[in-house]
């Protein structure tokens, strides 16, 4: 195997295994900056050692050996530090904090639970949502500065401060490594799902820049979305999302025409649909709902991209069901956005002007005047209703609003097409 293979073999190895590598390590140093530096220094000793001796036939093994005796010796410099400025009654307490880390160190435990509390910590709702979000793509995701500064179009340093910041307030707030109790649970894994989702969402349609997709980022969504569902199994919700991820991530390949362009829902080939990823997807669907209560909120979305994948062509969608499932979610979990997706089921449900009844109501809603999608959707029901010359200022307007490149091309495309048919 050559330098480069190597390489290659050491950057695919600390893919799969940096989360669990931190997880564990956590477990022993009790903080998860010390922890994810512990593995970084087993990555530099892999890249120094691998080279000449090959990649072991157990590398994972090999990282956390080489890190658990690091750990052991930064604990006992640390412990051998506060010894010498406090002597008196130490000696037993020294012992006893080696002892517990090396007895940490030797047990094989479940890295389920391990990688379980390594989560709850990146998506702690004590951290921003950036932070969130760049802390969960470093220690689970397993990518580089760099990586997630090009992935959401922010400069390298904006993200290092980010996961410097991050590490520094769990530090400081004494955050334990351990899975939250019963009575706290939803609320934290409530934000562990947000922050997937938006990891998602901005790899299946990037807010800026000139792709419209990423489709690293709804890779590591869905890799980490899976992870979680294995670790929290009764968990519906949980489900919900890998089902939501998997439907959505199904249509990829059809959503960019030749030279990247935007290829909206209805206008897809659907033969160029994922079967594989639908049918993931609707077995984490009935996984849900066969976990017993009401569908939650992923779990409902879920639902409504079922009603698309199992509909052979678009006129064979079942407008009026994901009608009712928006009715649903707009009771669980109402917001503006909801109700403009609302809107988009009644037109195509009941007709153009049924959902332009909605979406007028909407138009004077604050958290809505910057975002695109509501005059977009306006457009393109004006459009419907041979109203053109307005669906062409509303074209124009979401074109402006837009900052991605992709996606306002297509806007100002269907604005001088509505131009044309005035």
């Amino acid at each position: 195997m050559t330098g480069s293979d190597t390489n290659r073999a050491i950057d695919a190895v600390w893919r799969i295994e940096s989360a669990r590598l931190i997880a564990g390590l956590t477990r022993i140093v009790r903080d998860v900056g010390q922890a994810e530096d512990l593995a970084q220094d087993a990555l530099v000793a892999a890249l120094k050692q691998w080279p000449e001796s090959g990649v072991p036939d157990n590398p994972g093994a090999w990282l956390m050996a080489v890190a658990k005796r690091r750990s052991i010796d930064l604990i006992r410099r640390r412990t051998l530090l506060d010894h010498k400025q406090d002597e008196i009654g130490r000696e037993l307490e020294i012992h006893q904090d080696l002892a517990v880390a090396e007895r940490e160190a030797a047990i094989d435990d479940d890295v389920g639970d391990d990688l379980l509390r390594l989560v709850f910590i990146a998506c702690h709702p004590i951290l921003s949502t950036d932070s969130r979000v760049a802390l969960t793509l470093r220690l689970l995701g397993g990518l580089t500065t760099d990586e997630i500064a090009r992935a959401f179009l922010v400069p390298e340093a904006t993200v290092a401060q980010r996961i410097v910041r991050a590490k520094r307030t769990l530090s400081e707030a004494h955050v334990p490594f351990e899975v939250p109790r019963a009575h706290e649970l939803a609320q934290r894994l409530s934000s562990v799902l947000e922050v997937i989702y938006l990891i998602f969402n901005e790899g299946y349609s990037a807010t800026a820049g000139d792709d419209w997709m990423r489709p690293g980022l709804c890779e590591d969504a869905l890799r980490l979305g899976r992870i979680v569902a294995e670790l929290v199994p009764r968990e519906p919700e949980v489900h919900g999302l890998v089902a939501l991820m998997e439907i959505q991530a199904s249509r990829s390949s059809a959503r960019l025409g030749p030279t990247g362009e935007p290829i909206l829902l209805l206008d897809q080939d659907r033969a160029r649909w994922d079967q594989l990823l639908i049918r993931r997807g609707l077995t984490a669907l009935e996984r849900a709902e066969t976990l017993g209560g009401a569908l939650g909120p992923y779990a409902l979305q879920a639902a409504i991209a079922a009603c698309h994948a199992r509909a052979r062509t678009a006129d064979e969608t079942d407008w009026t069901r994901i009608a009712a499932l928006y009715d649903a979610l707009a009771q669980l979990t109402p917001s503006p956005v909801v109700e403009l997706n609302r809107a988009v089921a009644v037109a195509m449900a009941f007709g153009p002007a049924a959902g332009l009844e909605l979406i007028d109501a909407l138009t004077s809603e604050p958290s809505l005047q910057a975002y695109h999608l509501l005059p977009s959707v306006r457009g393109d029901l004006l459009a419907k209703l041979g109203r053109h010359d307005e669906a062409g200022a509303e074209f124009k307007r979401a074109a402006a609003l837009t900052r991605n490149a992709r996606e306002r091309a297509l806007l100002l495309d269907r604005a001088a097409a509505a131009a044309r048919d005035a």
